[in-house]
């Protein structure tokens, strides 16, 4: 108080003073009209002081921080446009059987990240995953062999048909959690693999279906594997796209939260029963668009292709990548298929290799390899009182400790 005072009478008694000084030169109405102007300007100068200068500290950090988020996006788009640009080139520098394996791995990783959203985001724990990647390429081998249908046709038509399929599953097991969704799942796989296996006048039976239709576009006909490498590529692109929008939206904050916990969920006023539908859809359409590209790549399909292993090896995927990570799903399905074929040449102890990986990966990095902070969070909870706060009502409340 006495502060503000002195500075006050500072700026009242320095126009007061030039007031007196340049009376007798200026005359009374001279020297009270400079008086006024300079009472106007040390105001006026105060107020900027005030305003501007004390903040200045605060404006300067705000200024650095935008500057550093922008570096961050800068780099970031950096480090992607190099990465796209490698992918690209990608082609030029491997052989025929290499660039097929990088197609191979290209499918994996939008089934991947379809299976992200079932079991990563909404916490649908899903064995019979590969089920929806056999209804989408069995639609587009029936479509193309039968109906003569194109592939741009029927890549919608496979990922509809296969969202169907998911709702169909999805409906009578809401009520499920954990193990038994889980076998629930599994048994629909089963029954699929088994259907295609044994309806022979529509599927083909064990002999499945040849001659399928190839991709074409402005009468160019896909034969060659860059071809389809660039075309899985622009796939797996956009589906990450899609993934990451939905991952940051509302409804991807619904799916989260529905996994950490259903009940709390419900309470908030979220449609519980919406959000699992619709994840059990989105998942199982991407599963058949991928299956539609698959049938296309092979120009053949059989129920061998779609086995409980399979489903098993796409959940390794996101497991081991990062459960809610996309760049850990897509890490995790670019090991899992590159590195069994690093190590073909130790064919007789490759897979011993691969599962000691896996369980050591397990032990000591259960979040994944690239897993999201979130999923840290869980795994690894901290400890309030080790981060030294000088508040710790919010650790007796979660203690339970009756607050004084």
């Amino acid at each position: 108080m006495k502060r503000v005072l002195f500075d006050m009478l500072t700026y009242l008694l320095i126009p007061l003073w030039f007031v007196l000084l340049t009376l007798p030169f200026l005359g009374i109405s001279g020297s009270i009209k400079l008086g006024a102007v300079l009472l106007v300007c040390s105001a006026f100068i105060k107020i900027v002081e005030t305003q501007y200068i004390a903040s200045l500290p605060n404006i300067l950090e705000n200024r650095v921080e935008r500057i550093k988020n922008r570096a961050k996006k800068i780099d970031g788009r950096l480090n992607m446009g190099v990465m796209l640009l490698i992918l690209v080139l990608l082609p030029f520098t491997l052989n025929r059987y290499s660039i097929d394996i990088a197609i191979i791995a290209g499918i994996y990783i939008v089934l991947a990240l379809g299976l992200n959203i079932v079991v990563g985001l909404a916490g649908l724990l899903a064995l019979g995953y590969i089920a929806f990647y056999a209804v989408g390429a069995y639609t587009f081998a029936l479509l193309s062999t039968q109906y003569h249908v194109s592939f741009w046709t029927a890549l919608p038509i496979g990922g509809l048909l296969a969202a169907v399929f998911g709702l169909l599953l999805g409906a009578p097991t809401l009520r499920l959690r954990g193990d038994y969704l889980a076998i629930v799942t599994l048994g629909f796989g089963e029954i699929t693999r088994i259907i295609l296996n044994n309806w022979d006048a529509l599927t083909g039976g064990p002999n499945g279906v040849m001659d399928i239709g190839r991709p074409e576009i402005f009468g160019y006909r896909f034969n060659t594997p860059a071809a389809f490498y660039y075309l899985i590529l622009i796939m797996a692109i956009i589906t990450a796209t899609v993934v990451k929008r939905l991952n940051e939206s509302r409804i991807g904050r619904a799916w989260v939260a529905i996994r950490e916990d259903e009940v709390a969920a419900e309470a908030m006023g979220i449609d519980t029963t919406k959000m699992k539908l619709l994840a059990f859809s989105l998942g199982a359409a991407i599963a058949g668009i991928a299956g539609v590209f698959y049938a296309a790549k092979m120009s053949f399909v059989s129920p061998e292709s779609f086995t409980f292993l399979e489903s098993i090896i796409i959940l390794c995927m996101v497991v081991i990548g990062g459960i809610g990570s996309i760049p850990g799903v897509i890490l995790g399905a670019v090991v899992l298929i590159v590195l069994p074929e690093t190590l073909r040449e130790f064919q007789d102890y490759r897979m011993l290799v691969f599962g000691a990986s896996m369980v050591i990966m397990m032990i000591f990095r259960p979040q994944g390899l690239l897993g999201s902070s979130a999923r840290r969070m869980e795994l690894e909870p901290v400890d309030e009182r080790a981060l030294g706060h000088e508040d710790e009502s919010l650790y007796d409340i979660k203690k339970g400790e009756r607050l004084e």
